[in-house]
């Protein structure tokens, strides 16, 4: 008992010693890191839908594509910047539908627009489609930005919701007629039209600008935008002897026309509008084209103030610009800035903010007068040069300047 009591009291002070006689304490074990605070929640997505409408099947399917693929760049650029509007991120959707540029079938697609609640429409592309598709964006409240409707009937009907980003054919049938006379040396003017609000109302304006430029007119004939057959229609004219023909339609009809004028001798040169002036139209002509005259409704791409970019872009994606797809583009961004704007995608807040805008597109500035028209449109003139449309003139404002002699656009 003595020895086990002596050998366990000297553990404990074995142990006493090891534990204090070196002056160090036991480290106390450290604080359980606090609970990291929960993210905030991420602002919640929002889909909102601009619709596009052009003729995507059909003879004019090349120019509907070339409208809706500019219009679905817009889209990609926007939701590549993750816009936040009433801070709720947006994606941007496309509802792309084909009205086959056909008046009863472009309502049927406007109608289903509606249903399917979008903020916005870029289109129509025709005149013919546009004008009765509006009254239906009308009583429903959404916007509508047409970037190629060119009758100047869209936007006089006393729609507050309607818009175009381009010259109209007052402007342009104004530059047709006096470059005929003035740059063509017409004395004699024979015009044909397809019977379309596009195609009609641009040779009605050609007419009254040619008169008033001293031109007399020897025939007024009319066919429609399903023919491919002008043969009889141009022998009636050829009798006339006339110094210019004038077009009003679109380019599937120019081509053909062109060809079977060189086929049965018609020595008259040809001009026509922007329905007509598509790079696909030398190639629809076979060549006949070379030397012909057509004017668009703006800027030559290369003289627009912000379009390099787009160009490049565009072109390494979907191919050569055909006409308008920098206004499809530049329509899709102005229903977007005027949401920013508005800080709202509700097209009854944000249309107001529509009607004032003021918007750097690639095109030109683009600003809207009481009617909805722009208040920056511009009438190029071009003529085809080895297969190629090349730009003579532009027309602001009613003053015709030389390309030769316009500055290059300033970068910003």
């Amino acid at each position: 008992m003595t020895f086990n009591r002596s050998f366990g009291l000297s553990l404990v002070a074995a142990a006493l010693l090891t534990v204090y006689g070196c002056g160090k304490e036991e480290p106390a074990k450290q604080a359980a890191a606090p609970a990291a605070a929960p993210a905030a929640p991420a602002a919640p997505e929002v889909v909102v839908k601009i619709g596009h409408v052009g003729p995507t099947t059909g003879p004019q399917a090349h120019l509907g594509k070339d409208n809706e693929n500019g219009a679905r760049m817009a889209i990609d650029d926007a939701n590549a910047k993750g816009i936040t509007i009433d801070g709720k991120k947006i994606k941007f959707e496309l509802d792309a539908q084909d009205d086959q540029a056909d008046p009863k079938q472009g309502t049927i697609v406007a109608q289903k627009l509606v249903d399917d609640k979008v903020a916005g429409v870029v289109g129509h592309l025709n005149s013919g489609t546009s004008i009765p598709a509006s009254k239906i964006y009308n009583d429903a409240g959404i916007p509508q930005i047409s970037p190629s409707a060119t009758n100047p009937k869209l936007t006089l009907q006393g729609f507050k919701n309607v818009f175009r980003v381009m010259a109209n054919d007052v402007q342009q049938g104004s530059v047709i007629g006096k470059a005929a006379v003035e740059t063509l040396g017409a004395k004699k003017i024979a015009i044909i039209d397809d019977k379309t609000a596009y195609g009609a109302g641009l040779a009605d304006e050609t007419e009254k600008a040619a008169k008033a430029a001293g031109a007399t007119i020897v025939a007024r004939e009319y066919t429609n935008d399903k023919a491919t057959d002008f043969k009889a229609i141009l022998t009636k004219i050829k009798a006339k002897n006339p110094d210019v023909i004038m077009y009003g339609g679109m380019d599937a009809q120019g081509g053909p026309m062109v060809k079977q004028m060189k086929e049965l001798g018609i020595k008259a040169k040809y001009i026509a509008g922007d329905g007509v002036c598509s790079a696909e139209w030398p190639k629809l002509a076979g060549g006949a084209a070379e030397g012909q005259y057509c004017t668009q409704a703006g800027l030559p791409p290369d003289k627009m103030p912000n379009a390099a970019d787009f160009v490049k872009r565009f072109t390494a994606k979907y191919g050569p610009i055909q006409v308008y797809a920098p206004y499809s583009y530049d329509a899709a961004n102005t229903l977007i800035a005027a949401m920013q704007k508005a800080n709202s995608t509700d097209p009854a807040k944000y249309l107001p903010s529509l009607a004032s805008i003021s918007y750097d597109g690639i095109t030109a500035k683009i600003e809207f007068d009481d009617h909805g028209d722009t208040k920056n449109g511009a009438i190029t003139l071009y003529q085809v040069k080895d297969g190629q449309l090349s730009p003579m003139a532009v027309n602001v404002a009613g003053k015709t300047e030389k390309i030769e002699a316009m500055a290059a656009p300033q970068k910003k």
